[in-house]
């Protein structure tokens, strides 16, 4: 290795395989370059940022144990020392993964949704349109107050606003229809 102090304090060394390692004058701050167009950043706060070159990916690990991937196409996951990840997608998407097995979703448009740990769906459109879906039926809640369940053995039940309710059976058969 070979090693050059500059004369503003800079400390540069030079490994024989092409890696090259700079430290700062005050030796808080280390930039180590690799042969592979790899780049090892250790800031002074003691965070992590490292480049890989191949994939044109950056990883940043911070001292509190958070750590934040970004990707070429601009997508940025940050990973929490709780377990919990968010994915911020091109489109600004959000997608949050929590360590007690709920994903949230957050759309541009306002669309929300929830999918808890059992599989249970909540749909929230940015209309005020609220959809359930569960292993026995599927719901969706109108800003009417108008509800109407699809059963899993094809049933419908539709609760209207103004107290009237219609019920079909698994072939669309009107059974029940009260006003």
């Amino acid at each position: 290795k070979v090693e050059d102090v500059l004369t503003d304090g800079r400390r540069i060394i030079k490994f024989r395989n092409g890696t090259k390692k700079e430290i700062s004058a005050d030796k808080r701050m280390t930039t180590i370059s690799f042969f592979n167009g790899d780049v090892k950043k250790i800031m002074p706060d003691q965070s992590v940022i490292y480049y890989y070159a191949d994939a044109q990916t950056t990883h940043t690990a911070y001292p509190d144990g958070v750590e934040v991937l970004q990707f070429p196409n601009n997508q940025i996951e940050k990973h929490y020392p709780d377990g919990t990840q968010e994915i911020v997608f091109p489109d600004h998407t959000v997608k949050c993964l929590y360590s007690d097995g709920l994903k949230e979703t957050f759309f541009p448009d306002g669309t929300v949704v929830k999918v808890e740990k059992n599989g249970d769906k909540i749909v929230v459109f940015s209309n005020g349109q609220k959809e359930v879906h569960t292993a026995q039926f599927k719901r969706r809640e109108y800003p009417d107050g108008t509800v109407k369940t699809v059963y899993c053995n094809g049933r419908q039940e539709t609760k209207y606003s103004t107290g009237r309710v219609r019920i079909k059976d698994e072939e669309g058969n009107i059974i029940l229809d009260k006003k």
